[in-house]
């Protein structure tokens, strides 16, 4: 597809994208009409639109607008799968209903009642993604029969090279066409010709094919650690002539990480990460931690003060324990909770460790010696752990996550892969709470963080909170 018809296909969609989310809310305006009757239907149509509707209604578009360019929406997505793309829609539509939300209660718009806005939601996710897959297999079908193909040369002709170029062809939709390889004579040559493949021209010859044929881009696949000064010639005769030039992310051959392009202060790169860092869901994940630990702690106000009250009649000492723990990517912090401990336990540790129940560097012993009657209370029904919102507060600790480890174990650590865990921040709850707590080995322990940590979501966060409380109630691993 040629710059002008991506561009104008571009500005389409995005027109096509405010109307679809202008339907949306002129259409989920009837049942929340019927729902809440807060006016007939006669009434509604007989309204006039002020100025003030005018102006929130258009800081809404543009809003839209952005959040669907910031998502990608806009991006190419030949090379991406359909779930991918409707993933992508789902994410877009939801943050612009939440922002629907907000201005409906800053704005005090009445009729953006829940029913409203579960309707918006609906209708426009459902628009969007309908339109894209029809848009797609439009696509799709062009590209078959011979329409909007690109050609491709491929630079290499090691596995890397030969499995891109078979991954290309198994996959006609794409409209991807491979005019060859280029590549020097090299002791893996004849395993290439044994493929079926044939050079094109070596690396000499590149850049007078590059001037005599039709090439859309170039797939860079040679070792770029041996052959970084060839890599760097074929990539300035690519800028030099305006054709793009891929570069596989995963040039370390890692597992697990996921790979992103970014620009850094005019300097290119590719970020390797596992999980989800950054970006939206990351920045809801962080508003819904404040403003649910907020909330939380104004429900529990008053156990709070009960608590405080009971330790400092039964127990000689402070209310709160405070000690260090390892946070994200092994930042220090002091994390609060109610002291169940007698005040020189910490002290008392070494003299217990031959009593240590779990595996691994953690320590526990369920009828431990130092704990206080009503301190055994507390942390059996988890009370103990309530002042935690506070760090949730802070910023140190998240409502869901990786339990924050003491400095002691986490210094008795072997295993690297077990310190991917702090990666993310640290949670008062996460899947081991929910799957048994102390009764679970340190191993599995570790591997359901990872499980976490690669499989993230706003909705795992919420299915997690919801399975929590039923665990706590019933003590199920608390020690």
């Amino acid at each position: 597809m040629s710059t002008i018809r991506r561009r104008l296909l571009s500005d389409a969609m995005k027109l096509f994208d405010m109307a679809v989310m202008a339907f949306a809310f002129a259409l989920a305006t009837v049942p929340a009409l019927v729902v809440t009757r807060t006016t007939s239907m006669a009434v509604f149509f007989s309204m006039r639109v002020k100025l003030e509707n005018f102006i929130i209604f258009f800081g809404l578009l543009i809003l839209w607008h952005v959040l669907f360019s910031s998502f990608g929406l806009y991006a190419s997505h030949r090379m991406s799968s359909r779930a991918t793309e409707s993933a992508e829609i789902m994410k877009a539509t939801g943050v612009g209903t939440l922002g629907l939300w907000t201005a409906a209660t800053l704005f005090h718009i009445q009729m953006a009642s829940p029913a409203f806005l579960m309707v918006f939601l609906v209708i426009s996710t459902g628009m969007l993604i309908c339109s894209r897959l029809v848009l797609r297999m439009f696509l799709e079908q062009a590209r078959l029969h011979g329409r909007n193909h690109r050609n491709v040369l491929i630079v290499g002709t090691n596995r890397r090279a030969v499995d891109f170029a078979r991954n290309l062809q198994s996959h006609p939709a794409l409209g991807y066409r491979v005019v060859g390889f280029a590549d020097q004579s090299w002791e893996g040559i004849d395993q290439f010709h044994e493929s079926g493949h044939s050079l094109t021209c070596d690396l000499e010859g590149l850049p007078d094919f590059l001037r005599k044929n039709v090439v859309d881009e170039v797939v860079m696949a040679l070792p770029i650690r041996s052959f970084h000064a060839d890599a760097s010639r074929v990539a300035a005769r690519c800028e030099e002539q305006g054709i793009i030039l891929r570069v596989p992310s995963n040039i370390f051959n890692l597992k697990l990480a996921h790979s992103d392009a970014e620009e850094l202060e005019g300097h290119s790169s590719i970020k390797h990460y596992t999980g989800v860092n950054e970006g939206w869901p990351v920045v809801m994940k962080r508003v819904l931690d404040f403003w649910l630990a907020l909330a939380a702690l104004i429900v529990v106000f008053p156990v709070l003060v009960l608590v405080a009250a009971l330790i400092r009649i039964t127990s000689p000492g402070p209310i709160f324990f405070t000690q260090k723990r390892i946070g994200l990517n092994k930042r220090k912090f002091s994390i609060y909770k109610f002291r169940s401990m007698a005040v020189d336990a910490e002290s008392k540790m070494r003299q217990l460790e031959h009593l240590n129940e779990l595996s691994g560097p953690v320590f526990k012993i369920k009828n431990d010696p130092r704990i206080t009657p009503l301190g055994k209370f507390l942390r059996k029904t988890s009370i103990d752990e309530l002042p935690q919102l506070f760090n949730v507060l802070k910023g140190d600790m998240s409502l869901v996550g990786p339990r924050p480890m003491s400095i002691r174990d986490f210094e008795l650590f072997s295993e690297d892969w077990h310190r991917r865990r702090f990666s993310v921040r640290p949670g008062i709850t996460c899947l081991w709470q929910v799957n048994g707590r102390n009764s679970i080995p340190f191993e599995r322990w570790m591997e359901l963080d990872m499980q976490y940590i690669d499989k993230w979501s706003l909705w795992l966060d919420l299915k997690i909170l919801a399975r929590t409380i039923p665990a706590v109630l019933r003590g199920f691993g608390a020690a």
